[in-house]
């Protein structure tokens, strides 16, 4: 799994940015790929405005274990917590029937494409 550091927005300087922030993830999420993920997410849930979207692009990604989805599901916190939206962008079938078996449908605003 790859998470690719996009851009520091303009929220790191002060302005406002009213566009979603998308990370792009391309691999698995998986329990070898954790770390990456888990400070990739929190990047970009500390960089992005108040109140700003943070949309995971998960188009090249079509993997994601039990670990993956328990980085989801605590960034999906923290983003309560500091005011953001976490929102999951193209997920892979794999990943809809993960989030349904573990009744974790309801926990994310789910896209079908990416914004943009």
């Amino acid at each position: 799994m790859v998470a690719e550091h996009a851009p520091v927005p303009e929220a790191a300087t002060g302005l406002e940015h009213p566009d979603p922030y998308v990370v792009p993830v391309r691999g698995d999420m998986d329990l070898d790929h954790a770390g990456a993920l888990r400070e990739t997410l929190a990047a970009a849930l500390s960089w992005a405005a108040r109140g700003a979207e943070v949309v995971v692009d998960l188009r090249n990604s079509s993997f994601c274990d039990s670990t993956g989805l328990n980085i989801l599901l605590d960034a999906r916190r923290t983003a309560a917590l500091t005011g953001h939206v976490l929102r999951l962008a193209a997920p892979s079938h794999q990943l809809l029937r993960l989030l349904d078996t573990t009744d974790s449908s309801r926990s994310f605003p789910l896209d079908a494409s990416v914004p943009g």
